[in-house]
């Protein structure tokens, strides 16, 4: 879908080039940090791996350094191109290789509907090293787990019990709840995104 000859190890895209990717349409959701630190709820309007719309309340400078993190993306980082009616356009400052990423990324979330595929994780899997740990229910109920895998937005847990969908629970330090059953266990989403800090009882 992409062409990504273009794509220059240095992270950096000419005009020329980012006009060598195209745009796909997408609706995803995420939050950025402007120059002066300022936070804003944010939404992806199309994006390339090379550049991305956001519509977006904050109002950055051209030439402005912002920094985004998006649903199924994660982070991003690039430079304000141009300011448009609801938000802006920024190009993607990124290696050659986390651009073919991209590019599969968005392949999979363009196609994804279509083919009615399971949501994809938001952020890359980190290998857990501690993997005993306890699920914590509302009322006081814990219960043994092993954690199966782990990212900066959710984890994977082999456990005995299968909380309904939406229940709220604790693991470790970590507040999230029950959005997924599995033959071994639940998928839990955090309620917040985490620092990999947070995460270093498990890795």
């Amino acid at each position: 879908m992409y062409s990504t000859q273009a794509a220059q190890n240095s992270g950096l895209v000419s005009p020329a080039q980012r006009r060598a990717f195209q745009r796909v349409a997408v609706n995803l959701q995420g939050r950025l940090m402007l120059a002066n630190y300022e936070e804003y709820v944010c939404k992806v309007v199309d994006m390339s791996p090379g550049d991305v719309r956001f519509a977006c309340a904050g109002c950055p400078l051209p030439n402005e350094r912002v920094i985004a993190y998006i649903d199924h993306l994660g982070r991003v980082e690039g430079t304000v191109l141009k300011l448009v009616d609801d938000g802006f356009v920024m190009s993607i400052n990124a290696t050659g290789r986390k651009r073919e990423k991209l590019a599969a990324q968005l392949t999979w979330i363009a196609n994804k509907h279509e083919l009615g595929l399971p949501e994809d994780r938001r952020h890359d899997r980190l290998t857990p090293r501690n993997t005993r740990t306890e699920l914590l229910l509302e009322d006081g109920r814990r219960y043994p787990c092993r954690l199966m895998d782990l990212s900066l937005s959710g984890a994977a847990v082999d456990i005995d019990i299968r909380p309904p969908i939406g229940t709220a629970v604790q693991l470790g330090n970590m507040r999230g709840r029950i959005v997924r059953h599995f033959l071994e266990g639940v998928a839990i989403e955090f309620l917040t995104l985490q620092s990999r800090e947070a995460l270093t009882e498990f890795l």
